[in-house]
């Protein structure tokens, strides 16, 4: 899995819930509103004892850092008082113990490559950190429940962060930028992912049958759609038309406006695309009947069938190509570095 580089801010809200750089992004992102309170393992379904899960040449990952990093994979749990489905837990578990171990392995060949943290960086990261607490006395709660009350031990994990994200930085993603002659060759090689089918973005009103219909109750159905028809004649734009779907008709586009936005041809039944096609966008279609249902359609586009341009994708793509560059370099870099060191799952 791709993790997002972090720094400062986003480094300490990841440390504060999880413990981990790793998992920053993802919670600086999803729960920017986590507070100290609630990352207090108390409430959580697994109880991390510091009990030892691997060894990475020699050095020991406890339960605790699997548990923060499980957390981090599935910030979900957090929204559910910490729970996770008992399904996902083997899943969880073999990542997130993959996740730390890489971690661990990062972070001991920064080391021996003399990767550092300039001082002032991380003074200011630990004043980042301090001030994510509301009070002294949670600052103390947390240190005291993750770090035995040592700042000393706080301040190794801060360190250890920051050298972990320079490595990644360096070693992943500055080697996983892709360039526009990469992006136009994959643009060039696959254009069968840049075309799109014609499509019609239409806002209906239909009127729907009982469970048990009768002839009398649809013949009420069709007595309704034609005088909305009346009323969907009268409407001059998509505001108009839409207020009206939201007022009287019965399928569930009417929460939307009756916005289906563009729904591909092949997807609409063959009486609509025929009506759609004898109308020009802005226009109304008279009553349509499908089966038993009965829907007037507002056109607002009729889309040809076409493909994108190298210059509407290039931003999507490149993102892309670089989430896929980033995996098989963070994967590369794992490899690498476990084939010469010794890794023991306990």
């Amino acid at each position: 899995m791709k993790r997002q580089l972090t720094n400062s801010i986003q480094i300490l809200l990841a440390l504060l819930a999880l413990g981990s750089v790793a998992g920053a992004q993802q919670l600086a992102t999803s729960h920017k509103q986590t507070t100290v309170a609630a990352t207090q393992p108390a409430n959580l379904s697994l109880q991390p004892a510091d009990k030892p899960v691997a060894r990475i040449n020699g050095t020991v990952l406890t339960d605790r850092d699997l548990t923060r990093e499980m957390y981090s994979l599935f910030p979900y749990a957090r929204q559910h008082g910490g729970d996770i489905p008992q399904e996902l837990l083997p899943q969880l578990r073999a990542g997130a113990l993959k996740m730390i171990e890489f971690e661990e392995l990062v972070y001991q060949d920064a080391v021996r490559r003399g990767v550092t943290v300039p001082p002032a960086k991380l003074q200011k990261a630990e004043g980042d950190f301090r001030a994510q607490f509301e009070s002294p006395d949670q600052y103390r709660q947390f240190l005291n429940s993750e770090f035995n009350g040592s700042e000393k031990a706080l301040h190794e994990k801060i360190r250890r962060s920051l050298v972990i994200d320079a490595a990644l930085q360096s070693e992943v993603q500055n080697r996983s930028t892709v360039t526009v002659a990469e992006m136009r060759a994959y643009y060039d090689k696959n254009p069968g992912r840049f075309e799109y089918p014609e499509a019609f973005a239409i806002q209906t009103i239909s009127f729907l049958p009982p469970d048990k219909p009768t002839a009398a109750n649809l013949a009420e159905a069709r007595k309704r759609a034609e005088n909305a028809l009346q009323q969907a004649k009268a409407t001059t734009n998509y505001e108009q038309f839409g207020i009206l779907a939201e007022k009287i008709s019965e399928d569930d586009y009417r929460v939307m406006m009756g916005d289906h936005k563009a729904v591909e041809r092949s997807k609409l039944a063959p009486q609509a695309v025929q009506a759609l096609l004898a109308i020009k966008p802005g226009e109304i279609t008279g009553i349509i009947q499908v089966e038993q249902v009965y829907t007037i359609i507002r056109l607002n586009q009729h889309i040809p069938a076409g493909k994108r341009t190298f210059d509407q994708v290039k931003d999507s793509l490149r993102q892309e190509l670089e989430k896929r560059k980033t995996e098989e370099v963070r994967a590369a870099l794992d490899k690498r570095l476990r084939k010469t060191a010794k890794v023991e799952e306990l």
